[in-house]
């Protein structure tokens, strides 16, 4: 057993992150009980939305500002205002009827025409204007599911524009909870998000929309922000190796203090799975490493990798005195479903070493064939979203409308700590969530979860002394260096990026 001295770890590192719902409760705290007038918050809304948009694009001539008929309209009716005071021209674009207006946006509205601006239609935008930029305050973070067939007809030409996009508080058409892109959306290049970020901002189908994400706080003191819980954070590997996890190793340290951990998988033909996660393991840092596949591949593997301790089992059986050595199990990369995988999986649920679960394992136990026993030991369960769907009983669209929710279903149906693996991947349980904001569209390629599930099978067994209390900040860290890796591999080009190149990157992270 690895004998490393259990370490100090950070219970609250990361950007704390809200839902939709408690940045309204937020803004109606700052209003019903702090004393705070609406409206005037809705000017400061527009002040450092306009900010950013001078930082962005000193020499912008012109606005299209786009406002729906909520609060997020109204902040565009006052940037109307505040750009015209400076000498911007402005076509003020309002979708719907003015008349129906109501409160604080009902004030910015008449503030806007009352200094000379016109209100146009769609119809009348001219799209082509030099030194433009287009201010989406359509849709707010109000928005549930798909926007009203004007609105995306209207979202439509934005997309097609060749214009560069501010969006105020959130990309027009995003849910700002799960980050779940119903129909149209804007494209921004940046969104100024106001009071609180959301997380909907940073996951899901999110990050191909929200373009760089700044926060304006709106001048409400911090400790305001504790009338909420914090419902999600956001992590990044600069976040995460400021931590316990990457302390230096001791003088006297042998290859017994950091684990031994065993990978199972690599059924015919998909011996190059097991083999990556085997490396990874070794990269990231673990003393020993196992591997039990088919009798076939050990040599492969071996020649790969002659640090790997190779074995070829042919049955259950055979894995029972692996499995007696070893502190970590990790089973699925290339595991396969057929009655070889299947018995590696059966054996695996006979002990009650931590294990990390992957690809063909989750798929296994999607089944309902398999019995598990994770109620009784550690585990970690790395599904992207069509085996979280799988193992839930439904189709991708339910995960992909609300990432949270589905990890928190899968968590405490498996009783396991899930990664749900994506463009912003999360990573929790019941106790808590967190984002992953490192990663690259380069990582959608074959053997990139292999990798991750050998660097979290490592870092587990390293830190075996800080198990289970620890676990979230051991697998957050697996998760962002694995997804730093990949952005380091990426400066050579992301359509060419190979798992296995990652394996060098760890070597100079870590290091």
């Amino acid at each position: 057993m690895a004998t490393q001295k259990a370490l100090r770890f950070k219970s609250d590192m990361g950007i704390p992150l809200y839902t939709a719902e408690q940045c309204q409760a937020l803004d109606r705290h700052c209003i019903d009980d702090l004393g705070y007038s609406g409206y005037e918050l809705m000017q400061q809304a527009a002040q450092a939305a306009f900010a950013v948009l001078l930082s962005e694009w000193p020499n912008v001539q012109e606005l299209i500002i786009l406002c729906g008929k909520g609060n997020n309209g109204g902040d565009g009716f006052e940037m109307a205002s505040i750009a015209q005071e400076h000498g911007i021209d402005v076509q003020l674009v309002f979708a719907g009827a003015i008349y129906r207006l109501e409160g604080e946006a009902k004030l910015a509205a008449e503030a806007a025409i009352s200094s000379g601006l016109d209100v146009i239609s769609s119809e009348q935008i001219n799209w082509y204007k030099p030194n433009c930029v287009i201010v989406d305050a359509l849709l707010g973070v109000g928005i549930k599911g798909a926007p009203s067939d004007d609105v995306s007809a209207l979202i439509s030409l934005v997309n097609e524009s060749p214009l560069p996009v501010l969006a105020i508080d959130v990309p027009s058409g995003v849910n700002a909870s799960s980050g779940y892109v119903a129909a149209e959306a804007i494209i921004a290049d940046i969104t100024v998000t106001m009071l609180l970020n959301k997380q909907g901002l940073f996951t899901g189908h999110a990050p191909d929309y929200v373009g760089q994400v700044r926060l304006a706080n709106l001048g409400i003191p911090k400790s305001v922000r504790t009338y909420l819980e914090i419902s999600s954070r956001l992590l990044n590997w600069h976040s995460v190796q400021q931590g316990a996890l990457f302390s230096p190793r001791k003088v006297t340290a042998h290859k017994g203090d950091f684990g031994h951990v065993l990978i199972i998988g690599g059924d015919s033909g998909m011996a190059g799975a097991v083999s990556l996660s085997a490396s990874a393991a070794l990269r990231a840092g673990a003393g020993l490493v196992s591997v039990a596949t088919r009798p076939e591949h050990v040599g492969a593997i071996v020649a790969r990798q002659p640090e790997v301790m190779a074995h070829g089992v042919e049955s259950g059986q055979q894995l029972i005195p692996l499995l007696a050595k070893a502190d970590v199990i990790a089973i699925g990369p290339g595991l396969g479903q057929s009655s070889w995988g299947q018995q590696m999986l059966q054996q695996v649920m006979q002990s009650t070493l931590p294990v990390v679960l992957d690809a063909d394992a989750l798929n296994l136990m999607a089944t309902g064939k398999i019995q598990h026993n994770l109620a009784q030991r550690i585990s970690v369960m790395t599904p992207h979203p069509g085996e979280a769907a799988r193992m839930l009983g439904v189709d991708v669209s339910s995960v992909m409308q609300d990432r949270f929710t589905a990890l928190r279903s899968l968590s405490e149906r498996f009783n396991s700590y899930v990664v749900l693996k994506g463009a912003g991947s999360l990573m929790g349980d019941s106790a808590g969530i967190k984002i992953c904001t490192d990663g690259n569209p380069g990582m959608a390629s074959a053997g990139m979860g292999d990798v991750l599930t050998g660097i979290s099978a490592s870092f587990m067994a390293q830190h075996l002394q800080a198990l289970p209390k620890h676990l979230h900040q051991v697998i957050s860290g697996a998760v962002c260096l694995h997804s730093a890796a990949a952005d380091e591999g990426a400066k050579h080009g992301q359509s060419s990026l190979l798992a296995s190149d990652l394996l060098v990157e760890l070597r100079k992270l870590l290091n």
